[in-house]
């Protein structure tokens, strides 16, 4: 890369980070900056993720009420897939693959189910090539039942902490302001409740390990790092610090076409959305943080940093709130590839609308690193839109979707389905030996013209059908698909 596209590339970068970047990278050879590793290092790698964050609830994706200027910048600075998906949509069974990259059915089949014992993990293939590894939030893999007590005050196993060299979380919480955290083991255990606001503290959490491995650099000492930070918000309950719950007035609210005409269910709506548009902020706001202060210790340029969510939220669309339904607001979540300049290979930005789905997360993070994909995972390797030349091929031609063990719940969706949603843009789902949902979502964003029924659209549902069959073949997946 050129000095030139250099510069224009980072002045996409946050304020500040354009100047040091440059000052470093004057004078210095075509793909060399000032104090860099050495040539075998490999870069560090930040995943932050939020909980029932869905992909329309961003600025640069088209929402009039979001306020997400970081996350934009880094939309702009990196590459957002457009097309991705959570395969389910649901707490548990999207962490266990996107840890394992395994699709839920091998791995964690639904809700309060624990993460396989002896089940390896990215943490221990970035563990195996020499990296320091940290968790820091919410975990929903070690297998507590809510009828049990409050999960807060629930000790994961050591075991089942996914293989992470630091580990600090907790089980599950839906309390923001009373978020308890624990982690070590026997005399080095801990627990403790944060003092703060739940995003704001865990983010603390985070950046502190930053200003640790940086030392470490400086000392010489350094190894590269993959760190997670994982957060509530904005699940329910939908509150934020004052100074962003006061920016969003719930009758101003603009609502999504598809929101059911219930005036009951519309105000309810609007009062959930001021809180979780709060939360959006606040967490927009954490991730400008980490990014400052990648800058700051100079690790920006080494680090890549994706942005995700386990699954969207529906808030009232098509009259349902929540998750687990296969509905746009519910599967449709943001993939955000950003960071520093990757120092030693082409790179790209801008908008890829290739399908990507929970099980991918995995091997596209280890191969941004120079690290083969495993046998065992399962997953796509995306790497290629980010970093390298040309990708090979155009990438998977569709996403597969599953709800395996209905969560028992009253509010969600309590019948297991399967369905795809396609490269060229369309989505069908059924229940076993019954077809459910089709759309051309092209043509129809918010869904409201099911086809499934109708003999006109047979044959593109019969191509759907064979698809959804070959991908249940490819992953052992036995569910009855129907056979029209």
């Amino acid at each position: 890369m050129d000095r030139r596209t250099f510069l224009q590339a980072a002045s996409l970068l946050p304020a500040g980070a354009l100047d040091a970047m440059a000052q470093q990278y004057e004078g210095q050879p075509a793909g060399h900056l000032v104090d860099a590793p050495p040539r075998n290092a490999r870069p560090n790698v930040i995943w932050i993720l939020g909980d029932q964050f869905r992909a329309q609830a961003l600025a640069c994706n088209g929402d009039a009420n979001a306020r997400t200027p970081n996350l934009d910048r880094a939309a702009a600075n990196g590459v957002t897939f457009t097309n991705n998906l959570s395969g389910f949509p649901l707490c548990c069974s999207f962490r266990g693959s996107m840890l394992a990259s395994r699709y839920p059915h091998h791995c964690v089949p639904g809700h309060e189910y624990p993460l396989p014992a002896g089940q390896q993990t990215i943490a221990d293939v970035f563990n195996a090539n020499g990296y320091r590894t940290a968790y820091f939030g919410k975990w929903h893999l070690g297998g507590f039942h809510e009828r049990n007590g409050r999960a807060a005050f629930f000790i994961t196993d050591p075991a089942r902490r996914g293989g992470f060299e630091t580990w600090t979380g907790y089980e599950n919480n839906n309390s923001q302001w009373d978020c308890w955290v624990h982690g070590g083991a026997g005399s080095s255990a801990f627990h403790y409740r944060l003092p703060g606001y739940e995003t704001d503290e865990l983010t603390n959490l985070l950046t502190g390990c930053v200003k640790d491995r940086a030392a470490e650099r400086k000392s010489g000492t350094a190894k590269s790092f993959f760190a997670v930070l994982s957060v509530q918000p904005p699940h329910d309950p939908y509150v934020a610090p004052e100074r962003f719950m006061a920016n969003y007035n719930p009758e101003r609210l603009v609502l999504r076409p598809d929101v059911a005409h219930i005036p009951k269910l519309q105000q309810q709506v609007r009062l959930d959305l001021a809180g979780y548009y709060a939360m959006i902020e606040n967490l927009d706001w954490n991730y400008g943080r980490v990014v400052e202060t990648l800058e700051q210790t100079g690790l920006l340029a080494d680090t890549h940093i994706l942005f995700f969510a386990d699954h969207g939220d529906m808030h009232g669309s098509h009259g349902m709130l929540r998750k687990v339904c296969p509905y746009e607001e519910s599967i449709r979540t943001p993939m955000i590839l950003s960071g520093g300049v990757p120092r030693y290979a082409p790179w790209k930005n801008g908008r890829q609308p290739v399908p990507s789905n929970h099980v991918d997360i995995a091997p596209t993070t280890l191969v941004l690193c120079g690290i083969r994909k495993p046998d065992w995972m399962e997953g796509a390797d995306l790497s290629s839109y980010r970093i390298g030349g040309t990708p090979a091929g155009p990438g998977p031609d569709s996403a597969y979707l599953q709800s395996v063990v209905p969560t028992g719940q009253a509010d969600t969706l309590n019948t297991p389905y399967r369905g795809i949603v396609t490269r060229d843009g369309w989505k069908y789902v059924c229940f076993e030996n019954h077809s459910w949902l089709q759309f051309n979502l092209n043509d129809d964003p918010y869904e409201e013209m099911n086809l499934a029924q109708l003999d006109r659209y047979r044959p593109e549902r019969k191509k759907l059908i064979a698809r959804l069959r070959q991908w249940g073949a490819d992953t052992g997946d036995r569910f009855a698909i129907p056979e029209d």
